[in-house]
């Protein structure tokens, strides 16, 4: 989208220090006009014996340094390192100055002061459905600022209130944190009903929240940036920091989990049981320890298997007799 953002280049003139100056000469000029004013009774000429035409000069004039000095009081400002003013002339855009100092500008200008620093901001979690239709709570941490000082001041209406939870308490937000909260409430929902929350088959690669990283945060990025683009706010980095199920499916989820890594962790048992039966019948069969019939090498293949698998440790039986 075009931007109609331009930064005013401010000269010379506009020095605030030189302007300063000026203030304190206009100062001392309204002084001189009061105590010129306080000896008004001294001035009488013939026209005037009553001197009513001598005081009307330093009260004119002491009004209009005065307004003079109140007006060019106004124009000054200083601008820090990553603040802006946004200068409008009786409602028309007239530049965005961005230079830091000190400086004073027509005091007819309207500014606005917009700052261009980096923000941070929590979204507390919500609940949402994720792909699989699950209810999953998400939050994320979003760090974004102005770049646009136009779209920001004028396309934009910041004067809304908005509420959010967070650790049981409610906040008023205001402002641009308030469009940028109920953008990125709508953008995390989006994105998180594009994913499954967890891969219910562990041979399936499809991305999912969980295992999703950098990728899942990429995509949550460039959705916020559609969204917020219109405010002239860039997005810095968007992460998400919150991720869990619902607590109505929470336990339910939990017993699964709880399950998949058992089956994990006994597949590898028996893997590793199996080829350590293998090798010990092969070994006895090349070294000529002992020559075992096909009903001898069922029974030890049973006999290991219970003790490599089982969860306690196994009671031995010994042989007191002959093998066979």
């Amino acid at each position: 989208m075009e931007t109609k953002e331009y930064i005013k280049k401010l000269s010379g003139c506009n020095n605030g220090f030189l302007h300063l100056f000026f203030n304190i000469v206009m100062l001392v000029a309204f002084v001189l006009c009061i105590v010129w004013m306080a000896g008004w009774d001294c001035m009488v000429d013939a026209e005037h014996p009553d001197g009513t035409g001598w005081v009307a000069v330093p009260i004119l004039s002491g009004c209009i340094f005065t307004f003079l000095y109140i007006l060019h009081l106004i124009g000054f400002m200083i601008i820090q390192p990553n603040q802006s003013r946004v200068l409008t002339f009786f409602g028309k855009y007239s530049g965005t100055v961005t230079a830091n100092g000190f400086f004073w500008i027509n005091p007819f200008y309207g500014k606005k002061k917009v700052s261009l620093r980096a923000r941070n901001m929590d979204v507390a979690p919500i609940k949402v459905n994720d792909k699989n239709g699950n209810p999953i709570m998400i939050g994320l941490v979003l760090v974004w600022k102005i770049k646009d000082t136009y779209k920001a001041c004028f396309d934009i209406d910041v004067d809304t209130l908005t509420t959010a939870q967070k650790e049981g308490e409610t906040q008023t937000l205001k402002g641009y944190d308030s469009f940028v909260n109920v953008q990125s409430d709508a953008a995390l929902r989006k994105v998180a009903g594009l994913y499954a929350y967890d891969n219910i088959d562990h041979k399936c690669e499809e991305i999912t929240l969980r295992s999703g990283g950098e990728e899942i945060n990429d995509r949550l990025e460039e959705e916020l940036r559609s969204r917020l683009s219109i405010a002239g706010i860039e997005i810095v980095e968007a992460r998400i920091n919150y991720l869990a199920y619902a607590a109505e499916i929470a336990s339910v989820m939990l017993r699964r989990q709880q399950a998949d890594a058992i089956i994990s962790a006994r597949e590898k048992i028996v893997e590793g049981a199996v080829s350590m039966v293998d090798l010990a019948l092969k070994k006895l069969s090349n070294d000529g320890i002992v020559e075992l019939d096909e009903e001898r090498k069922a029974a030890m293949v049973s006999n290991l298997l219970v003790v490599l698998c089982a969860d306690e440790s196994a009671s031995p039986v010994i042989n007191t007799g002959s093998l066979y």
